[in-house]
């Protein structure tokens, strides 16, 4: 008979090993961030497996555990917040799509969030708060203690996607008369300095800044030297109230990892560092592909009523526009009747220079928002669109003229869709350009509205070309 006792040690072995494997299991699957993680969290929820969710917590970048909130269920969502706590790290918090984080903080306890928004710095807390109604931010903003407070209070008051949004208070700005030892003393006694940081500024008695010294160059100089003698003396600084795009803009012109902040009077108030900035691209970039189809990056994430109420309107827009194509094409109804050939061709040329546009109001819309097109090169680049929708209208006349005239045993139909194609097309590019940049001038995003006018412009003379030409040379 054999001894159970003896068993113990074998059976605790084995357990200890199947745990081991589907730890081991678990860490592969948060390294490749699957559908498998996702509902191996869910399943953990479910059965209150508090050692999954922990191990799950522990190993994901904040970056990567706002991924799986966003990819949660409300209901799941909710019971993830409630078993962290206070241990929700706040980066995560400031990497969450602007629906999900609203609806984090809804489920967090009012102190913990008091709690995270105090650990952040303050262009992180301004943009954790500035989404919130009115209400709830007032609401935490007076539990949090007075020095974070009135930082991001200050923040708060800065125009939406400017500079001061982006700005933290926290910074190293130094005499130009000290030396190189006594910044390094400096920093390394200094216990608030700012969790990152790439430069230091040189200021005036006034705290204007007066240049910039970077680290690399800080490190390799010696003690004795003057801060003087090594800064740049040119500091890239911006004004609190310039837009976020143009902050963006400066970064990468000048390849910047930080920059400096000053109010109307020119004093140093903070700065912007880079991750901030490639925030904003990213924002910005994806702001303007989704306005362009007329919708909004939080769609995915909005309830079914939101987002039909945020579609809506520019469906009705492109009702609009389509009715004023149909307006054109009932014109010429007699036209029609006495061929139907040219029903069958139409959507052809409308296709054909609408996707034209599309190309030309891309690339425009990309230059503008990158500054390569200005006032000062519009009309080279105007001229360029029209060389290209002349050799592509000319090139796709030649092909869809001939396929016309064979299809439909009709040389002169074949001409004159020829004739329309090539005029559907220089008439595209141009206002793949025009457009954009008039809507630029008008102060209106054109990455909003060029879209809907650029289709509208592209059917109603695709359709007034190749029927108008149908009805003078055919009929």
């Amino acid at each position: 008979m054999i001894d159970q006792d003896l068993l113990e040690p074998e059976r605790k072995r084995k357990k200890k090993k199947k745990k081991n494997k589907k730890k081991k299991k678990l860490k592969q699957e948060l390294l490749q961030h699957g559908p498998e993680l996702v509902q191996e969290v869910v399943r953990a929820i479910e059965e209150e497996d508090i050692e999954v969710l922990d191990e799950v917590v522990e190993a994901l970048h904040s970056a990567d555990l706002a991924d799986l909130f966003e990819q949660l269920t409300t209901e799941d969502r909710a019971a993830l917040v409630s078993h962290l706590g206070e241990e929700l790290d706040p980066d995560v918090l400031t990497e969450l799509d602007e629906v999900a984080r609203d609806h984090v903080i809804t489920e967090m306890q009012d102190q913990h969030v008091v709690k995270a928004i105090s650990e952040l710095e303050t262009d992180d807390a301004i943009h954790l708060l500035e989404d919130l109604d009115e209400d709830e931010q007032r609401k935490i903003l007076d539990a949090l203690p007075e020095d974070d407070r009135r930082a991001v209070e200050e923040g708060l008051s800065y125009p939406e996607e400017s500079a001061g949004r982006l700005l933290q208070k926290k910074l190293i700005a130094v005499p130009s008369l000290w030396s190189v030892g006594k910044v390094i003393d400096f920093l390394r006694e200094e216990s608030s300095l700012p969790e990152d940081f790439y430069e230091i500024f040189v200021v005036d008695p006034l705290h204007h800044p007066i240049g910039t010294v970077r680290l690399s160059h800080l490190l390799r100089s010696g003690r004795e030297v003057l801060v003087s003698d090594i800064m740049d003396t040119d500091p890239k600084v911006v004004p609190v109230d310039m837009d976020q795009e143009e902050v963006a803009f400066l970064f990468r012109q000048y390849d910047l990892t930080s920059m400096g902040v000053v109010d109307q009077n020119g004093r140093l108030i903070g700065m912007i560092t880079v991750d901030d900035v490639v925030d904003v691209i990213d924002e910005e970039v994806q702001e303007d592909i989704l306005r362009m189809a007329g919708v909004q990056d939080t769609d995915i994430l909005e309830t079914v009523w939101e987002a039909s109420r945020n579609r809506i309107m520019w469906l009705v827009v492109n009702l609009g526009t389509a009715l004023l194509a149909s307006t054109v094409i009932a014109q010429f109804d007699a036209t029609i009747e006495q061929m139907v050939a040219l029903a069958i061709l139409m959507p052809i040329v409308a296709s054909l220079g609408g996707n034209a546009g599309n190309q030309a109001m891309t690339v425009a819309v990309r230059a503008l928002a990158t500054k390569e097109l200005t006032p000062s090169n519009a009309m080279r680049v105007v001229t360029r669109e029209l060389s290209i929708g002349l050799l592509n209208g000319s090139a796709l006349a030649v092909l869809i003229g001939g396929l016309t005239a064979i299809w439909f045993k009709n040389p002169e139909l074949g001409g004159v869709i020829a004739l329309a194609m090539v005029v559907n097309v220089i008439v595209a590019g141009l206002a793949g350009i025009m457009v954009p940049l008039t809507l630029e001038k008008m102060k209106v995003d054109p990455a909003l509205a060029s879209t809907v006018l650029v289709t509208a412009i592209t059917d109603v003379i695709g359709f007034l070309a190749f029927l108008g030409f149908a009805a003078f040379f055919l009929l």
